[in-house]
């Protein structure tokens, strides 16, 4: 079968199976989503046989530490990916949900109802544990899924599509709720985005080639990010102990994540002071500084004792997304010229203030034109399972529809219900 014909299989069958979820009972898909997390469980020992292939054909191939780090699956992830499961479960079921009734002068009744989107595409790499989220965000919501994996995580996906596949069927949904692609011919993303009749919303995760590509390719609408150029800024009035405990954290958590600190950006009355203790702190960790020379001067004279590696920043460094342990420096007289620098570098992902002065961080929250904005908390939070959406199907920095951690409602619409009684328009 050619693939064009496959993914018009894929498409068809996901079509016919939104149907069936669009009025799915929430007991029903809460079912599904938990005999998913007991498949995972009894699966562990063939899962990580499936990673294990998959971690080898990614070192063959040469992929760096934070591809490793993402493809990776363990007993702790498996945990992970069936208390998602498990939470997503327990959500409040947002289809049919009924807000903003009100009675117009006609008489009639007027609200608004949430419904699914119908079928969703996500294209992905490396992260399996995304087809567990993926699948669990659809199915709550009452859409059929499309996804398509990385070939780097082929093996890996197929096993967890089996657990799922398992769930549904336990439950009395269509095995074609959630579809994995099995194919690894890149054509299938090309087509999976151009399947206007069967498919609703495409939502990439990934980098930045990926989503440039079906940003500019796809013919159905895009929820996407394309980096997270994260920032923390120190203000004035920051709680010294504060700001290095954020930046660490922010930092270091983990690197090859959307949510890392990746430009650092501290207000010049305060730099003197915390550098150095910045400086000491990161070094622990091995991070590469990328500093301003305000910043590269006050490094160069704090000690000679110090084994950081250091180097002049550029302009590229401060839109970089670096994915890696380095981080970028950079001084700034004020908030004012903190949040100008955000707002033309920046990715609109997650940027933090760290400030003790609360006037101006609502100020800063209010100006910074990204899809979360944080005051004295680690950029490590902008994640959906700690906004309490059990997982995410991805972040997005767009403004129309959804924006941040996309959970149950991004993945809803609303349409308009009117209750009459009779009633005709003159």
């Amino acid at each position: 079968m050619s693939v064009v014909d496959y993914m018009q299989q894929l498409g068809t069958q996901a079509k016919a199976a939104s149907k069936v979820l669009a009025t799915a009972s929430t007991m029903v898909k809460n079912n599904a989503l938990l005999a998913m997390a007991s498949a995972l469980d009894e699966a562990r020992v063939s899962l990580k046989e499936a990673n294990e292939k998959d971690l080898a054909n990614a070192l063959d191939n040469g992929l760096d530490n934070a591809m490793l780090d993402r493809l990776r699956v363990t007993d702790e992830g498996i945990d992970a990916m069936m208390l998602g499961l498990r939470q997503v479960a327990e959500l409040a079921d947002p289809v049919g949900e009924i807000s903003d009734m009100n009675f117009r002068p006609s008489g009639i009744q007027l609200g608004k109802m949430r419904v699914p989107l119908g079928v969703v595409g996500i294209i992905y790499e490396s992260r399996p544990n995304v087809t567990v989220d993926a699948a669990s965000l659809c199915i709550k919501s009452g859409n059929a899924a499309i996804l398509r994996g990385g070939s780097e995580a082929t093996h890996s996906n197929q096993a967890i599509a089996l657990c799922v596949k398992q769930g549904l069927l336990a439950a009395g949904l269509p095995a074609a709720s959630v579809q994995v692609v099995e194919t690894t011919d890149r054509a299938a993303v090309g087509e999976l985005i151009t399947l206007t009749e069967f498919v609703d919303v495409i939502v990439p995760r990934g980098g930045k080639s990926l989503i440039k590509r079906v940003s500019a390719e796809a013919l159905i609408p895009v929820i996407k990010h394309l980096d997270g150029n994260c920032h923390v800024y120190i203000d004035d009035y920051a709680d010294a102990a504060k700001a290095i405990n954020i930046v660490i954290n922010s930092k270091t958590r983990r690197y090859g994540v959307c949510n890392a600190l990746e430009s650092l950006l501290i207000a010049q009355s305060r730099v003197e002071e915390l550098m150095p203790q910045l400086a000491q702190g990161l070094q622990e960790f091995d991070i590469e500084l990328r500093l301003c020379p305000q910043a590269m001067a006050i490094i160069g004279s704090y000690s000679s004792s110090y084994t950081g590696t250091i180097a002049a920043a550029t302009k590229d460094d401060w839109y970089a997304e670096y994915l890696a342990p380095v981080l970028s420096v950079k001084v700034v007289t004020d908030m004012d010229a903190a949040i100008e620098h955000i707002n033309i570098y920046g990715s609109h992902h997650t940027d933090a203030i760290v400030s003790e002065n609360y006037t101006k961080a609502r100020e800063f929250m209010a100006r910074v034109d990204s899809s979360s904005v944080m005051i004295n908390a680690s950029t490590a939070f902008a994640d959906g399972f700690e906004y309490g959406l059990g997982a995410e199907i991805g972040i997005s920095t767009d403004k129309i529809h959804a924006r941040g951690p996309v959970g149950l409602q991004g993945l809803t619409s609303q349409k308009y219900v009117v209750f009459g009684d009779g009633h005709t328009r003159g």
